[in-house]
C-alpha cells in the first residue's frame, strides 16, 4: 500500500529515511542532530523478508559519526523488545546478511580491481533505488540518493547494468574464470614459445649429431645421414639407447705397452697411499717426541725444587747455629721430613725415557718412507716413459670421455625436443584454454552487454511514458530516456533532447523523479527474486506545489472552491499514481510517502492509508523529550 506519514513541520518526518538507511547500515549516521539524536539510545526498523521478520537496531553514535554496534532478532513474528541494553552483533554482519537476502553476487565487476567502484555489487548499492529524501525528490541536477556523491555516483553508474540485468551473477563469474584462464594460458604460450625455441635450435643442429655419432663409432662408418627429420630422430634415439661399451676400446684390448701402463697406472695410486701414510706417521712421531721432551722438562724442574732433603741434612751435619737449634727429637722430626722428600724425589726421577724408542721408530719410518719414494718415483719414470712411446693410451683415454659427453648431451637434447613437441600435451592444454576462453568471451562481450542494456532502457523508457502523462509534466507525451552515464533524464522533444537540469519547474523535476523511480521499480518486480527491494520512500513531494501552510490547511475539503487548485490536483496526481502502482504490484511493493500534506489532499484514494498523523506529536514522544521516560 500506499503509507502516508503526515505531520507539521520539525515533527520527525524527513529522520525517516536517515533512520532507515541508518539500520540498514549505512557508513555514517545523519539523522539530524538535536531533539531526536538526543533523546533516543537505539534506532531500530522491523522488515519482511523471505525468512520471517527482522529487527534491525543500530546504536545511536554519540558524537561520532557512526558505530557498528546493532541488535538483530529473527521470528516469524518479531515481539518489540521494551528496550535494548547491549549489542548482539555488528554492522558488518547485518550487512553480510542483508546481501545474502537480497542474493547479490559476491564477486567484484572487475576481476583483480583496486578501483573500489568496482568492488562487488553491495546492498548499500540499492538504496539509490529506494529513497527519495527532500533534497532529491524534484532536485533538477541529482536523480537519484547519495548520487551527488562522487564515491556513490561511481559505484551507481557501476552497478545499473546488473540491476537492469545486462550484467547477471553468471556473467561476473565468467569474467573471474576468462581472467584466470587468460592468466593461465598466457603462462602456458610463454613457456611453449621457449621450449619451441630450444627445439628450432636443436632441429637445425640435429644432422650434426648424426654425424658425431658416425665419428665416435657410435654409427657405422658407412651410414648415410638421413634427410627425413622423423628418420634422424628416430636414429639418435636408437644412438642413445645402443650398447656404448662396444664404441668405446677397453685397455684389454690393447697391446702389452697398454696393459703395463694400467698395471702402472695402479701401482701407481697404490704408491702414492702409502707414501702419505708414511709421512703422516713421521709427523706424528714427531709431535710425540716434542711432547715427551716438554714433559720431561717440566718433571727436572719440579725435583730440582723439592731437592729439600739434601740441603736440610747438610744444615744438620754442620750444626748451624744460625739458622736453627737441634735437641734429639728435634733431629729425628727431621729426619722423618728429610725421608718423605727423598721418597717424593725418587718418583720424579724413575719418569720413563722413551727418546731412544721414538729414535728407532723414526728412523724406521723414515727408511719406509725413501723406499716409497724410490718406488713410486720409477713408476712414474715408466709411465712417463710408456705414454711418450703410446700416443694410442692418450688418444683412447680422450676419445672415451669425448664419446661420454656426447652421449650425455645427446640425451639432454632429445629431452628438450620430447618437451618442445607441438604435439605435446602442452599444446594441448593451449589448444583446450583457447576454446573454453572463446566460449567465456562470448558470453561477457561488451557488445551483447550493451544490447541487452539498450533493451533494458528502451523498457524502462516505455514504462515511464505510461506514467509521465499521469502526472503535473509540461510535456507528458515527450519519451523519457534514462542516460546511465549521467544518472539522469534525457527528454526526446521533436529534434532537441533536453537533459533534467535544462528543464525548468519543480512540476517537472518531481513528476520525471516519480515517473523514473516507479518505472524502475516495475522493472525490477518483473524478475523473480531481484535484488533491489520493493520500497520506495518519498520526502515532501507536495513541496514544489504549495508552502507547509496551504498543505496542512483544514479547509481543503471536497465540495471547498479551493479543491479545484491546479497544485492541488497535481499533488493528488502524484498519490493517486503511486496507489495505482503499488495496487498493481499485487502486494509486492511498499511506498511510504513522508509529507506536509493531510487527508483533505489525498484521502479516499484506494490503496492508500494514513499510517501517523504528527500534528501536536511527533516522531520522538514528548515524555521522552521531559526525560520521565528510559530513552529508547
Amino acid at each position: 500500500m500506499v503509507n502516508v506519514i503526515s505531520g507539521a513541520s520539525k515533527t520527525g518526518k524527513s529522520a525517516m529515511i536517515p533512520i532507515i538507511d541508518y539500520c540498514l547500515g549505512s557508513e555514517k549516521c545523519t539523522v539530524p542532530v538535536g531533539v531526536i539524536r538526543e533523546s533516543c539510545s537505539w534506532f531500530g526498523i522491523v522488515v519482511d523478508t523471505a525468512e520471517g521478520q527482522k529487527l534491525l537496531a543500530r546504536r545511536e553514535p554519540g558524537i561520532q559519526q557512526s558505530t557498528g554496534d546493532m541488535v538483530l532478532l529473527e521470528a516469524r513474528e518479531i515481539e518489540l523488545p521494551k528496550k535494548i541494553d547491549t549489542k548482539t552483533t555488528n554492522v558488518d554482519y547485518v550487512k553480510a546478511v542483508l546481501n545474502r537476502l537480497a542474493g547479490l553476487s559476491n564477486l567484484e565487476f572487475e576481476p583483480g580491481t583496486e578501483d573500489r567502484y568496482k568492488y562487488r555489487p553491495s546492498f548499500r548499492d540499492l538504496m539509490a533505488f529506494t529513497f527519495q529524501p527532500q533534497n532529491i525528490v524534484a532536485n533538477p541536477n541529482v536523480m537519484f540518493f547519495k548520487a551527488d556523491i562522487t564515491e556513490h555516483r561511481e559505484k551507481l553508474k557501476t552497478i545499473f547494468p546488473y540491476v537492469l540485468g545486462a550484467v547477471s551473477s553468471d556473467i561476473l563469474q565468467a569474467r573471474h574464470e576468462l581472467d584466470r584462464l587468460s592468466r593461465q594460458l598466457r603462462r602456458k604460450e610463454s613457456e611453449l614459445r621457449a621450449r619451441q625455441a630450444s627445439g628450432a635450435v636443436w632441429q637445425g643442429e640435429a644432422q650434426v649429431w648424426v654425424r658425431q655419432a658416425i665419428e665416435y663409432g657410435l654409427l657405422p662408418p658407412y651410414y648415410e645421414v638421413p634427410d627425413d627429420w622423423s628418420t634422424i630422430i628416430d636414429t639418435l634415439r636408437d644412438v642413445l639407447g645402443s650398447d656404448v661399451r662396444g664404441a668405446v676400446p677397453t685397455l684389454g684390448g690393447m697391446d702389452v705397452v697398454m696393459a703395463r701402463l694400467a698395471e702402472l697406472r695402479g701401482m701407481e695410486t697404490a704408491l702414492a697411499v702409502q707414501l702419505n701414510q708414511s709421512r703422516q706417521r713421521l709427523h706424528e712421531l714427531g709431535r710425540l717426541d716434542e711432547s715427551s721432551d716438554a714433559y720431561g722438562t717440566a718433571l727436572r724442574v719440579q725435583r730440582d725444587r723439592l731437592a729439600l732433603s739434601k740441603w736440610i741434612r747438610g744444615l744438620i751435619q754442620e750444626e748451624s747455629d744460625v739458622v736453627f737449634e737441634l735437641n734429639e727429637a728435634g733431629r729425628e722430626r727431621l729426619g722423618q721430613l728429610c725421608g718423605a722428600l727423598d721418597a717424593i724425589e725418587v718418583r720424579l726421577r724413575s719418569h720413563p725415557g722413551i727418546t731412544e724408542t721414538l729414535g728407532k721408530e723414526t728412523l724406521r719410518q723414515r727408511e719406509t718412507t725413501q723406499v716409497v719414494l724410490e718406488k713410486l718415483h720409477a713408476v712414474r719414470q715408466e709411465i712417463r716413459a710408456l705414454e711418450g712411446k703410446s700416443n694410442e693410451a692418450t688418444e683412447v683415454r680422450e676419445r672415451g670421455e669425448r664419446v661420454e659427453r656426447f652421449l650425455g648431451r645427446l640425451e639432454e637434447s632429445l629431452r628438450l625436443y620430447d618437451a618442445a613437441d607441438l604435439s605435446s600435451g602442452l599444446s594441448r592444454e593451449i589448444a583446450e584454454l583457447q576454446v573454453e576462453i572463446e566460449r567465456l568471451k562470448a558470453l561477457v562481450a561488451e557488445h551483447e552487454i550493451a544490447r541487452k542494456l539498450t533493451n533494458a532502457l528502451d523498457t524502462l523508457q516505455k514504462f515511464a511514458g505510461l506514467l509521465v502523462p499521469k502526472l503535473d509534466g509540461e510535456w507528458p507525451e515527450a519519451p523519457v530516456r534514462l542516460i546511465i552515464s549521467e544518472l539522469t533524464v534525457k527528454v526526446i522533444r521533436g529534434t532537441r533532447d533536453d537533459y533534467l537540469w535544462e528543464i525548468g519547474s519543480g512540476a517537472n523535476w518531481l513528476a520525471y523523479h516519480v515517473a523514473i523511480t516507479l518505472a524502475l521499480q516495475a522493472y525490477f518486480l518483473k524478475t523473480p527474486n531481484h535484488p533491489v527491494p520493493g520500497l520506495l520512500i518519498y520526502d515532501q513531494p507536495s513541496q514544489v506545489y504549495f508552502p507547509v501552510s496551504r498543505a496542512g490547511d483544514k479547509g481543503l475539503v471536497q465540495g471547498d472552491p479551493k479543491w479545484h487548485d491546479e497544485d492541488v490536483i497535481a499533488v493528488r496526481k502524484v498519490f493517486d499514481l503511486l496507489a495505482k502502482v503499488t495496487q498493481k504490484a499485487a502486494g509486492k511493493m511498499q511506498v511510504i510517502v513522508l509529507d506536509h500534506a493531510n487527508e483533505d489532499v489525498w484521502g479516499k484514494l484506494p490503496n492508500t492509508r494514513l499510517v501517523e498523523e504528527w500534528r501536536g506529536d511527533a516522531l520522538v514522544p514528548a515524555a521522552w523529550m521531559s526525560g520521565s521516560q528510559e530513552n529508547a
